[in-house]
């Protein structure tokens, strides 16, 4: 078999509603030098029949007992041939020029080891909502990718493949296994790998113009996994504090407000604003400074706070549903 140019790594775990639409997203790239790596985590439901019901050559599926989400990357990584390699979440979907203008950026740019380009959300039911990620492109800092994670979400990464292994390591209980992603991490394992590979290796990150993810916003979520991605982010913030001590000296305390402030705004998407006010209060005790850096930001979240403790969640809701779609 030839070589391609580009591997595409998608983790499958429990989404037979969107997988089809992911895999589609991929197959109908401009770009058409690639392989997509499949990476069957063990979920009960129907997703792995669907992909494989997709008769294209380029499409591989990986088989393993589950691991959780790092794990799955892990073992896709472990299988991809290309020298870029591109992550996409079974319940994310792609713009159709997203692997060429990656390709192109990183074919251009040699210094740059992770390209990254912006992303629309979509609801549930697939219907792009009125809020999207336009992270900083140029110029991006180890403090940057620290306090703001620029990359966004996992569908948004394209990595050159030489890069991304100077971040790789033997798995702690299953030495001939190969990890990039922390298998430990059931949550913040790509902020993990981002900090790791910026602080810790050199690796240079650049974004790109344009939305060229559509990242989906899934209802249902319980406020109890706003504490537990604040503890997974936490955990991630040591481990930063032992690989890059001085970097978490200057700026551990920013990155903990920003983090603070976004978790404030899921908060309130889920209905709870008590929480989403003891998180924002906590974020502007700990770093002020970022009224000043990012004041529209901060300003809507403490609008979005008052409205929400005025009004009652579900007022709220019906009041957001037209910004958050199905997810309000």
């Amino acid at each position: 078999m030839n070589t391609p140019r580009m591997s595409v790594v998608m983790p499958v775990y429990n989404v037979e509603a969107y997988i089809e639409e992911a895999i589609q997203s991929v197959l109908d790239q401009t770009f058409e030098d690639f392989e997509l790596i499949v990476v069957d985590d063990g979920g009960p439901d129907s997703s792995i029949a669907l992909a494989r019901a997709f008769s294209d050559p380029r499409i591989r599926i990986v088989s393993q007992a589950n691991r959780g989400l790092a794990g799955a990357r892990n073992t896709g990584i472990a299988e991809a041939r290309a020298a870029y390699i591109a992550l996409l979440d079974s319940d994310d979907r792609w713009h159709r020029d997203k692997l060429l203008h990656h390709y192109v950026h990183l074919q251009a740019n040699p210094h740059v080891g992770v390209s990254y380009a912006g992303s629309r959300m979509i609801d549930e039911t697939g219907k792009p909502m009125a809020v999207a990620m336009r992270p900083k492109l140029l110029n991006v800092s180890e403090r940057d990718i620290l306090c703001r994670n620029p990359v966004g979400n996992g569908s948004a990464p394209v990595l050159r493949r030489a890069a991304l292994d100077r971040a790789a390591f033997p798995h702690p209980d299953e030495p001939q296994r190969t990890c990039w992603f922390d298998e430990s991490f059931r949550q913040s394992e790509d902020i993990e790998l981002w900090v790791r590979l910026a602080a810790l290796h050199g690796v240079t990150f650049e974004g790109i113009e344009g939305l060229l993810t559509d990242y989906r916003i899934v209802g249902g979520a319980l406020s109890a996994n706003v504490v537990k991605q604040y503890l997974s982010w936490s955990r991630m913030l040591d481990i930063a504090r032992q690989n890059s001590p001085d970097l978490i000296a200057r700026h551990g305390d920013l990155a903990r407000a920003y983090q603070l402030r976004y978790l404030a705004r899921r908060s309130i998407q889920l209905g709870n604003e008590g929480l989403g006010k003891d998180l924002f209060d906590r974020a502007m005790a700990l770093a002020p400074r970022i009224w000043i850096e990012e004041p529209v930001k901060s300003a809507t979240t403490w609008a979005a706070i008052t409205l929400a403790r005025i009004a009652g969640p579900d007022a709220f809701r019906r009041i957001a549903r037209p910004f958050l779609g199905a997810a309000a």
